[in-house]
């Protein structure tokens, strides 16, 4: 069984910086990626961010130039650097493990982009 557990969410202001840590446990076959993925009332899951096996990272369109995944493979741990953040980036964000053909996700934490 996978375990991810974020952390680092909280109130920013606006054009600030925040970075959300996610640790990862259990026992995995083969990570294919971990990302970051988020989610506002009303509107479907989203993603942010998202590193694979490879080395290849996706972006989604709003966070490009704004935000960035980095892993830590000897500490199963995954960071989103978030900077200039503005009110759109409000929303509960989501760690995520991908072990095909599993999918793990964490518990989410809020972020709240505020003056």
């Amino acid at each position: 069984q996978v375990r991810l557990v974020e952390s680092g969410g909280g109130l920013v202001q606006p054009g600030g910086s925040l970075t959300l840590s996610c640790a990862a446990s259990g026992t995995w076959f083969s990570i294919y990626a971990m990302g970051w993925y988020r989610q506002v009332p009303g509107k479907q899951r989203e993603l942010v961010a998202r590193t694979t096996r490879a080395g290849i990272t996706d972006y989604g369109d709003s966070v490009k130039g704004r935000f960035s995944i980095s892993r830590d493979n000897a500490k199963n741990m995954t960071y989103l650097q978030m900077n200039n953040v503005n009110s759109e980036d409000t929303a509960v964000y989501y760690c995520n493990l991908y072990d095909p053909p599993d999918y793990y996700w964490g518990q989410g934490t809020q972020v709240t982009v505020s003056s």
